[in-house]
């Protein structure tokens, strides 16, 4: 059986391969897993995806299977907790960001609903559709991203600037930046 065409970042890494067939540019208007992207895309900045993505499911044991709420309460102890889990980056910023992102969700789902109802509200629900041909067209950042990290950051976020925000926006389906001879570019639509 011939192998798929994928997006070519995701190489033949396995665990790679099986987030982009899975996860990566598929909409997603959940709020827990939402929230679980802005924990790890927080603890992933300087550092790459696979890396996160090896280290999952010691996030999700840390950080109380992304519940926003339980995050958001988390203590001094907690935080502590997570600094000796050498199954996660121990970054002790991106740690308290998560914690602090945790509060900041919480307060953006009270004003909006849902937080899925803010951050797609910025693309009237639809995901924005690119066609790249090749993986160098794509923009580390957009306006839009720029935009939207800027008021994130206006409302306490840490550690989503506006490459982080472009890097969510994609994996979150919000844009769709698989390359079009990638077999997921009309799945993901």
């Amino acid at each position: 059986m011939t192998e798929p065409v994928r997006c070519i970042w995701c190489g033949n890494e396995p665990l790679y391969q099986a987030y982009h067939d899975t996860e990566w540019g598929l909409p997603c208007r959940d709020d827990k897993k939402l929230f679980e992207f802005v924990l790890l895309e927080g603890a992933q900045a300087g550092l790459s995806w696979i890396t996160i993505l090896r280290k999952r499911e010691n996030y999700r044991k840390a950080f109380a299977d992304f519940n926003v709420a339980k995050v958001a309460a988390f203590t001094d102890a907690d935080v502590e907790r997570c600094v000796e889990d050498a199954g996660i980056v121990r970054n002790l910023l991106k740690i308290n960001s998560a914690v602090s992102n945790a509060r900041c969700f919480m307060e953006v789902q009270a004003e909006f609903g849902r937080f899925s109802d803010y951050f797609w509200g910025y693309v009237d629900g639809e995901p924005l559709v690119n066609h790249w041909k090749a993986h160098s067209q794509i923009p580390e950042s957009t306006a839009l991203s720029d935009c939207i990290s800027k008021d994130m950051k206006k409302r306490g976020f840490k550690f989503f600037g506006t490459t982080i925000c472009y890097a969510y926006m994609q994996a979150m389906g919000v844009v769709n930046d698989h390359t079009t001879d990638c077999y997921r570019h009309r799945k993901c639509q």
